[in-house]
């Protein structure tokens, strides 16, 4: 596997341009009902000719049988390394809300969850509170004062909230709150090592302050943290691939991730046709596009089947404004699949398509699981994607004599 210096060392500039579409979550599993998961169900003809003029194949996102989370599945697909490379889930989220994060800032993703009588979580997300509702309990804790630390708490969408410590000798030595199941309490934050001790302490006051607070804020009684961060130094994407990327994502989380590696944020709306309207219109002016689209993942983690199966066919239908553009070099694949059966990520690889007119098409005809795992490409790590587009857009130079 070639290292990101390596890969920095070979690119060069070339006029060609790069798509990179990532539908959140888009691997499944079969509905025992059909035998089809849900990229299978879809109707999709405008990613099925990609497919049938491009090659194909599966990718393990972080490594076989590891369930990545969103942030390690994101480096891995932009050729960084989630185990060298490991960053929190709080430092994303405060970038995707434009939060000024200082040097020795702690930060924390946040939901807003359902408790019930006995303390066990029985919604992670408080039923999707509203964008709205979560500002104002947000003004709520805010009124939660600590001894020893600074607290920032802002609406980051819908059940997510973004939790800033500020202090001094606060390290992320710490493990979540969030257990992620249902019917699981809360866990105890505790210190993974001597210097998270403080951090522990304050953590568990803050939530036990919280509890307090919104105990008759039903659904969104309960707070759980996880992702405990600070600011770590990365390589600049931009500058290593010698490319003018930028991104178009709606949700914070993944314009904080586009942002710490250097990516420009170009700011656009919820749906997949503004999403490429957007790219539509600053298409001519910049030659890397990370487009993210979350619907997918959001249907995957509600159980919901068919609203995935419907989102996915919303996405192909608004793919079809793009097929007119000279697309040298389009990818296409997920950062994790998260099936409607699991409501949630899996460990399971997930489809990837990369059209280009310098490829060698394989006799793949449809983008699905059952299809991909026949393509010219077989099954690899999404580590080797950005070679692959680079060498594809004649962006990389020959290695060695």
């Amino acid at each position: 596997m070639i290292r990101l210096e390596q890969i920095g060392e070979l690119a060069i500039s070339s006029p060609s341009k790069i798509v990179m579409l990532i539908i959140d979550g888009i691997g499944g599993l079969p509905d025992p009902r059909t035998g089809k998961t849900e990229l299978e169900t879809a109707k999709t003809p405008n990613l099925d000719r990609l497919a049938k003029e491009g090659i194909c194949g599966l990718i393990d996102p972080v490594s076989s049988g590891i369930t990545p989370g969103s942030a390690p599945g994101h480096l891995a697909l932009f050729g960084y390394d989630p185990f060298q490379f490991d960053i929190g889930r709080g430092v994303l989220e405060a970038l995707g809300i434009g939060f000024d994060l200082e040097e020795k800032d702690v930060a924390a993703r946040g939901n807003f969850c359902t408790v019930d009588s006995s303390g066990l979580i029985s919604d992670r997300r408080a039923g999707r509170i509203s964008t709205e509702e979560c500002a104002e309990l947000c003004e709520l804790l805010r009124l939660v004062k600590l001894e020893d630390v600074d607290m920032f708490v802002l609406p980051v969408r819908e059940h997510r909230f973004l939790a800033v410590f500020r202090g001094e000798e606060l390290y992320p030595e710490v493990t979540d709150s969030d257990p992620q199941r249902i019917g699981w309490r809360p866990n105890i934050v505790a210190a993974t090592g001597p210097r998270g001790e403080k951090m522990a302490q304050i953590a568990n006051r803050f939530v036990d302050r919280s509890r307090e607070t919104l105990s008759e804020r039903y659904p969104a009684n309960m707070v759980l943290l996880r992702g405990f961060s600070r600011l770590p130094q990365i390589p600049k994407f931009s500058e290593t691939y010698k490319l003018d990327a930028v991104a178009i994502a709606a949700y914070p989380m993944y314009k904080g991730l586009a942002k710490l590696v250097g990516m420009k944020i170009i700011e656009t709306g919820s749906s997949p046709e503004e999403e490429f309207a957007t790219l539509a219109h600053y298409f001519n002016e910049h030659d890397f596009f990370y487009v993210h689209i979350k619907q997918t993942d959001s249907a995957g983690e509600d159980g919901d089947f068919q609203r995935k199966v419907k989102t996915i066919e919303e996405i192909d239908k608004a793919l079809f404004s793009l097929l007119d553009f000279k697309l040298d070099v389009i990818v296409v694949t997920g950062d994790h699949s998260t099936p409607a059966l699991l409501k949630g990520h899996s460990w399971h690889p997930v489809p990837f398509l990369l059209y280009s007119e310098r490829c060698r098409p394989d006799k793949v005809s449809e983008f699905c699981e059952s299809a991909c795992v026949s393509g010219g490409l077989g099954r690899f790590l999404a580590l080797d994607i950005m070679p692959l587009a680079m060498a594809n857009a004649l962006k990389l130079n020959k290695f060695g004599a």
